[in-house]
């Protein structure tokens, strides 16, 4: 029996991951701060990734049932959209906590479980590459700090022949896509700075989101993905069409269109 990590298991991603696994002939530990009843190969982990102890404790649990892990699969995250110059200082430091110190504090308290051969893989975002758009930028800041970890820990983890790769994917039908919508909704109310902006933003950010896919789709990506001999680094899933066109005009172009727009 083959064991497998994965985190934020009980959200619409992770929990269509851990099934995949689970039906492929996996143990999957399902590792969330809400976690549901233990099935038949799904061990639920209640734990926070941001805290130290917290994730120790998971790890002792983990460690009772085996020695090895085949792959660690990263979905806990949390999605924002604020203004950089509005946003609170608590929630600033918990998206950097839960998007990038989360991930670290995993990897670095279950590597001994990782051997030669085993996987982690990082879900960032298809914003990792891109430049950022207003109001989404502490989101975008957060999954591109996390892309740059991922490829560092690559750098280093090929050493001892674990292999990390990412999947930078667009927008999935999670309840991610609720929250998206509420959080913009409660930017728009709030924001002293940006009102009419905002509002012309929230009609983009609809029109980006309505092209999304059923998180099934992710959880085969990741599966395919743990299954490679020698995966790449980077897989994308999902681009929109538009952001990409956008990034690739030159900088100051980018930013002329988005004034004229929100403007």
């Amino acid at each position: 029996m083959k064991y497998v990590l994965v985190t934020g298991a009980y959200g619409g991603m992770g929990r269509k991951t851990a099934e995949l696994f689970k039906n492929q002939g996996f143990c999957v530990f399902a590792l969330d701060n809400n976690v549901g009843n233990q099935e038949e190969n799904i061990i639920p982990l209640c734990a926070d990734i941001t805290d130290e102890d917290s994730v120790k404790s998971a790890f002792q649990k983990v460690k009772e049932v085996t020695d090895e892990l085949y792959a660690i699969v990263h979905f806990a995250g949390v999605y924002m959209l604020d203004s950089l110059v509005e946003m609170p200082n608590d929630g600033f430091e918990k998206i950097f906590k839960v998007n990038l110190l989360g991930a670290f504090l995993v990897n670095k308290t279950f590597l001994p479980l990782l051997k030669n051969g085993s996987r982690i893989i990082i879900t960032t975002s298809e914003l990792a590459p891109l430049d950022p758009l207003p109001f989404t930028g502490i989101y975008a800041v957060t999954k591109s700090a996390l892309d740059k970890y991922a490829y560092s820990l690559r750098m280093e983890l090929q050493l001892l022949g674990i292999k990390v790769s990412v999947i930078r994917a667009g927008a999935v039908e999670t309840g991610m896509l609720g929250v998206s919508t509420d959080s913009l909704d409660r930017f728009c109310q709030n924001t002293k700075l940006y009102s009419c902006n905002a509002k012309r933003f929230k009609s983009i950010v609809d029109r980006v989101e309505a092209r999304s896919i059923p998180p099934e789709k992710l959880a085969l990506k990741a599966y395919n993905i743990s299954q490679k001999n020698n995966p790449k680094f980077a897989y994308s899933i999902n681009r929109n069409p538009l952001l990409l066109l956008l990034n690739a005009l030159p900088k100051r172009l980018q930013l002329w269109i988005i004034g004229k727009i929100l403007k």
